[in-house]
């Protein structure tokens, strides 16, 4: 249950700071993607904020054996350059830039009801189901084979 409570705070807090730096409009991801016309530089500066506070937290993480919460760290468990990652950074890329939104905006924006939004959680969700069904028949196949 810790863990539960850990987790929705670190969610609350990331959202927070995604509403406050006004990271979930779409137009301000969509601007700073335009540099050839109306470039908005916010987003680079919210990363550039972002990446040395997590930088430190995972310093942090890594001289513990064991997080504070939990029994475990799980980090990532692949760490090739693969035609899946490419293929998944290319998908979500062109994704980013076509809607302005990425998971985590996208979800702290449905708590303003936008209606865009929905369609795109809809879709989101929709594309991941479809990713985990074909995964299950490929690894059926696999198995089989």
């Amino acid at each position: 249950m810790p863990s539960l409570l850990v987790a929705l705070a670190s969610g609350l807090l990331f959202g927070l700071g995604l509403t406050v730096s006004s990271m979930i409009d779409p137009t301000k991801v969509l601007n700073f993607l335009d540099v050839a016309g109306s470039w908005d530089p916010s987003l680079a500066c919210v990363m550039a904020a972002a990446i040395p506070v997590a930088a430190v937290g995972f310093a942090l993480a890594r001289r513990r054996g064991t997080p504070l919460v939990g029994t475990a760290f799980h980090g990532p468990k692949a760490t090739a350059i693969d035609r899946r990652l490419v293929s998944g950074a290319v998908l979500f890329g062109v994704g980013w830039g076509l809607a302005g939104y990425c998971p985590g905006p996208a979800l702290a924006t449905l708590g303003f009801g936008a209606s865009g939004t929905w369609l795109f959680v809809v879709a989101m969700l929709a594309g991941m189901a479809a990713h985990d069904l074909i995964m299950t028949v490929r690894m059926r196949r696999a198995a089989v084979a």
